[in-house]
């Protein structure tokens, strides 16, 4: 279910600049119980919103690992997106009109301030498991390393605890995409829908990588045109559809603040910043991942004291834990039994 929280109050990005507001979307799903130790927090990735079972199939159902029968769960849309959020599609008060471009940077800690926030307004003082995965994972290791006491148990998947070179130049080749489109700048949500969709182009190729469009894209042996690839319409086709649903603005400030992530800034390193989390840690990695390859897994575990690291096999790369939600379902699944056994 869809709801909105409001607050009146100036929010203070990290930068120093001031939102006049803050609107939250977020959606719940199953019912608190008594105890209130039933919450499951769960944060989304890029281009998601906060209905998990929409981005996230198969996974909020009865005998799944989000299960509404058992776990009263949360996921709340972020800070600079497009869908009930504030962010740059929002109406700035000073004028009356869209935000646009004009809307200021946010990073993840920003992001997490706005989770918090929420959290505070539903009296949120325990969350019994903190899921993040892709850019939610970022969020969810700024927030335990920020506030270790607020989760009993966590999951970190396909993500990392810092903006890595490879990440960061993906990034900067989509922004340059974008602005060579001539109606970047322009105050309208529907500017640089060229750009957006280049960009998007861009990041797909990030999220499959090699195997799963050889796989899915191959071409008839038969084909009449040489110079033509089957792939070449998915392209153009993952671009359209993207920029049906999303804005620029929205896209580029959501990838700035995956820029801005680090959560050893200021506090003496990754290693040090990533050992205040002491509870019950699952890392989920995905072995055909070049966004987030295993080894950036492997190292985030190694910082956080007693997890566990689960490499799942996949295909289908960084959108291996959108389509492989059978294989997550099983390592959630076991991690959970285990830690009720121990």
């Amino acid at each position: 279910m869809r709801h909105h929280y409001f607050s009146e109050e100036p929010f203070q990005l990290e930068s120093g600049e001031i939102l006049p507001n803050l609107t939250v979307a977020y959606d719940t799903y199953g019912t608190l119980n008594p105890e209130r130790n039933n919450i499951i927090w769960v944060m989304h990735g890029l281009t998601a919103n906060s209905d998990v079972a929409d981005w996230w199939p198969n996974t909020v159902e009865k005998g799944k690992f989000l299960d509404p029968d058992k776990y009263f769960v949360i996921c709340a849309n972020v800070l600079g997106s497009c869908y009930g959020t504030t962010g740059p599609s929002s109406i700035n008060p000073a004028t009356g009109k869209p935000w646009c471009g004009s809307f200021p940077k946010v990073t993840i800690r920003d992001m997490v301030k706005a989770h918090r926030m929420l959290a505070r307004h539903l009296g949120i003082e325990k969350i019994h498991e903190m899921i993040g995965v892709s850019l939610g994972g970022f969020q969810a290791i700024e927030w335990m390393v920020e506030d270790p006491d607020i989760a009993e148990n966590t999951m970190f998947c396909a993500t990392d605890s810092s903006c890595s070179p490879w990440l960061a130049a993906f990034n900067k080749s989509m922004y340059m995409a974008i602005r060579t489109d001539p109606t970047w700048g322009e105050p309208r949500l529907d500017a640089a829908q060229n750009g957006l969709a280049t960009a998007r182009s861009i990041a797909l190729i990030s999220y499959r990588g090699p195997f799963a469009y050889n796989m899915s894209q191959k071409d008839a042996e038969d084909k009449p045109d040489p110079f033509f690839h089957k792939v070449q319409t998915y392209q153009e086709y993952q671009g359209q559809k993207l920029c049906r649903r999303f804005d620029v603005y929205s896209y580029v400030r959501i990838c700035e603040s995956g820029d801005s992530h680090d959560v050893g800034r200021g506090r003496g390193g990754l290693k040090k910043a990533l050992s205040r989390i002491k509870v019950p840690t699952l890392v989920i990695g995905i072995n055909s991942d070049i966004l987030f390859p295993p080894a950036c897994l492997e190292e985030l575990a190694e910082s956080i004291p007693g997890s566990r690291l689960e490499l799942m096999d996949s295909k289908f790369a960084h959108d291996g834990f959108l389509i492989e939600h059978a294989k997550i379902n099983d390592i959630m699944q076991r991690w959970r039994k285990e830690r009720q056994e121990s």
